[in-house]
């Protein structure tokens, strides 16, 4: 047990570093060089280095230690020390990480930076962890006025990504908030999974026997519920299971050819942990 213990938070330090690597990566690779400010600390280094030039990795160190006071007034002592790592990691690891224009193209840039900016967080929120920065306002707005974090993170990084426009134009905010898109989109599919499953459910008035022995002898996993009907009020039992994508078209065409008038409903599935799929 002490073994695996160790072997877990070994896991964890790397992922955390790589993530924390991956947010520098998409900012000087991809935002920086384009002056693109998507939110957050580093967004606002990108609009302090297009105006003053001002070192990015500075100001992100400026930006985070002033949220780690607030935090440490308005959070207390151990959130503070949770998010305090990753708010001194980052800017130490912008600064190391060369930076330079990868493309010419600033739509690809964004679609590339805004791919490794969800990466990079969705690592950290997979170890529970975080950068820091401007994630802590919205904690504080939780506390003490209740509102949603996503809300207070998402109105903060809006007007980040508003002030676009008086550093570069409309194109750099327009930019900007495609890069939230593809962001949010890539933190989707990332703490999900991309091998999403589909969740089968069936019903059969007359073939159900013969159903339950097709599945059985084809399929792992089934489970069978009984359920009542809303308008007969009879009893009856629904057939469940669990399938990757691949295997969807031909159980559908397995089914139908038992019973043409099967009641089928299919749901998909983010992740399926346990069983045959060993997650």
């Amino acid at each position: 047990m002490t073994k695996n213990i160790k072997k877990k938070s070994w896991m964890r330090w790397v992922v955390f570093l790589a993530g924390l690597e991956i947010i520098a990566i998409s900012i000087n690779f991809f935002y920086g060089p384009i002056n693109i400010a998507a939110g957050g600390s580093t967004g606002i280094s990108i609009l302090v280095d297009a105006v003053w030039g001002i070192n990015r990795s500075i100001t992100v160190l400026v930006v985070n230690i002033l949220m780690l006071v607030l935090a440490a007034i308005f959070l207390g002592k151990k959130t503070t020390k949770n998010v305090a790592l990753g708010s001194l990691l980052l800017p130490i690891l912008m600064e190391i990480t060369p930076s330079f224009k990868i493309t010419n193209n600033q739509l690809l840039a964004v679609i590339y930076g805004g791919v490794l900016m969800g990466l990079g967080v969705s690592l950290l929120y997979r170890v529970n962890a975080s950068s820091g920065g401007t994630t802590i306002p919205p904690m504080i707005l939780k506390k003490y006025f209740y509102i949603n974090p996503a809300v207070g993170l998402l109105g903060i990084d809006m007007i980040i990504i508003f002030l676009n426009i008086f550093v570069d134009g409309w194109n750099a905010f327009l930019l900007a908030a495609l890069s939230q898109v593809v962001t949010s989109m890539t933190m989707n599919y990332a703490e999900a999974g991309f091998d999403r499953k589909y969740q089968v459910r069936i019903m059969s008035n007359k073939h159900f026997n013969e159903l339950k022995t097709m599945l059985l002898d084809n399929y792992n996993g089934l489970t069978i519920y009984d359920v009542v009907g809303g308008y007969s009020d009879d009893d009856k039992k629904q057939l469940l299971l669990v399938v990757d994508t691949r295997e969807y078209g031909p159980l559908i065409s397995k089914i139908h050819e038992i019973d043409p008038d099967a009641f089928i409903i299919t749901d998909t599935v983010a992740r399926v942990h346990g069983g045959q799929w060993g997650l």
